[in-house]
This record gives C-alpha cells, structure tokens and sequence, in this order.
C-alpha cells in the first residue's frame, strides 16, 4: 500500500476488541493502521499500551464545535460522529492523503459474488488490492466518499435488492474511503452516516455504495462500549429521528424486521437526491425561436 494511504479505525472504551484490526491482517492488508480515540476516553492509556503511536487522540470538545449536532444535549455519550470528523485532520498531521475510516467491530471483509456474477459469499484475501480498486473507483467517480456494503444489505440472501441487479446506491455507511482534497463533515450526534448522505445528497454531493464487497460486523448492541450504551439507553427511535429532523420531506421512521421488528429510518429515495438526465434525452431546439 501506498505510504500516504491508511485505515482508521474509530473506537470507543473497546482496546481488547478492536475486531477489525485483526480481520484486516488477516485479509491481506498490509499498510498503515491508526486506531483514533477521544481524548474523555476512560481506557485511553490501555489502548496506547496495546498499539502505542498509532493511536491518535482528538478533543471531542474541540471537534464538537465544527458541525451540526442536530441536539441540545450536553451529554456526548458513545457518539462516533465526534471520531469521525477528527479523521480528516488527523490524517492530514499524518502526511495522509487517501484514507478509509473504519468501525471497530469487523469479523470479515467479504467478496461477495464470483467471477461469473453468481451470488456468493468469500473472505477477501487480498485486501490490499480491493482497498486500491475502491481508491481508484473513489478517484474516478467524483463522489465524496465510496463504501462496501454491509451484511444486513444482502438479507434475503439472493433474492435480496443487493443481491439481484442493484450493483450501486447513493448511501454511505461503515467503510468511507476519503480523500484529503474532498472533505465533507458528519452530521448529528446519531445515525451520523444516514444524516451525512441523505443531507449532502441532497445538495447534490454523490456518495456511493458497492455491492460487490461488503463487511461483516458484530451483532448490534452485542458489544459493549461504542454507540451499544447509547442505543441501550434511548433505544432506535431516537436515533431514526435524527434524520428526519435534518430531512423530514424525504425521510419517515418505520418498523424493520420480521420477528423482532423494531423503529427504524425509511428515505424516500424519489425525494432525497437530484436526478441526472442522460444528455440523449435533451430535447433539440434547433429551428426554434
């Protein structure tokens, strides 16, 4: 890899389960790994006791001031959002120009189709190269940031949406992949990802996900520490909401789930985001007045 490219993962009170360092090196990745950390965390000292100078610390009370918490709480508790716009800056005090952020829960990188457009499921063993293609993807694409699905993406295996000839949507969520000259910030304390794609998207900035590869993560609310005592705490509501106070014309909580349904965001993708018409469809004005 590329000296100026690296992995953060952000991670919160979770030094004996940063997950996804590991699956990383077992995936084929060999380049630069920061783990970033607030400055208010309890477990601090025992992160930098496990991984040393590779752990950058940012003030949450300082990056608190440079975007839109959508609330008026005082408590900061668990929230990501924080770590996820101190990357940018941290990045650049690394001499990093190419970057992606990562959660701290990964148990796999995956592949998931084969050479033939089959659906299927394969741990990715050389990391490396996906990690490039995805910076190349990102660099061709225009877009603010790309990303790799998730695995609740493809529920319904290959009868899935994902699954079944959606190969790109204009969400972003979990793997961003950055570029230092195209920043853009995180928005609300909660639900952070969806408020940054439906509110930018929006204004026509283009996040995109690929459904070729995806991630694997810890059950939610398994793993304590992170955004888990958060939505202990207030439960999913209270996070779905958050997006609609920054997009309530196109953005409404429903229930998810089959057996244990619970309230989840629903965006209206017909409203969130401008549409591009193919210039093959301009109508011609020639001969008139």
């Amino acid at each position: 890899m590329s000296e100026t490219f690296a992995a953060f993962i952000v991670t919160n009170k979770r030094h004996d389960r940063v997950y996804t360092f590991t699956h990383l090196r077992n995936s084929g990745y060999t380049g630069q790994v920061f783990f970033v950390v607030d400055d208010a965390d309890p477990t601090l000292e025992a992160y930098r006791a496990k991984y040393g100078a590779d752990v950058l610390v940012f003030n949450k009370q300082a990056v608190a001031k440079t975007f839109d918490l959508a609330d008026t709480f005082h408590e900061q508790l668990g929230a990501v959002v924080f770590a996820r716009n101190a990357v940018a800056a941290l990045a650049q005090e690394q001499g990093i120009d190419t970057y992606v952020v990562l959660d701290d829960d990964y148990t796999q990188f995956q592949y998931r189709f084969d050479r033939e457009g089959n659906y299927k499921n394969a741990q990715i063993r050389s990391l490396d190269l996906v990690f490039k293609a995805m910076v190349r993807f990102h660099k061709r694409s225009g877009a603010a940031t790309v990303c790799m699905a998730q695995g609740g993406d493809f529920i319904g295996g290959s009868q899935s949406q994902y699954a079944s000839g959606v190969t790109l949507t204009r969400k972003a969520m979990n793997t961003f992949f950055c570029r230092a000259d195209r920043p853009f910030a995180f928005l609300g304390r909660i639900n952070e990802d969806v408020n940054t794609y439906v509110t930018h998207g929006a204004r026509g900035v283009l996040f995109l996900t690929t459904n070729a590869l995806a991630i694997v993560q810890k059950m939610t609310q398994s793993n304590s520490g992170g955004l888990t005592d958060f939505y202990l705490q207030n439960g999913t509501y209270v996070k779905s909401f958050y997006t609609i106070l920054m997009a309530p014309s196109c953005v409404k909580v429903s229930t998810m789930g089959n057996i244990n349904r619970r309230m989840h965001h629903h965006v209206l993708w017909r409203y969130a985001v401008p549409k591009i018409v193919d210039e093959k469809h301009r109508r011609s004005t020639e001969g008139q007045s």
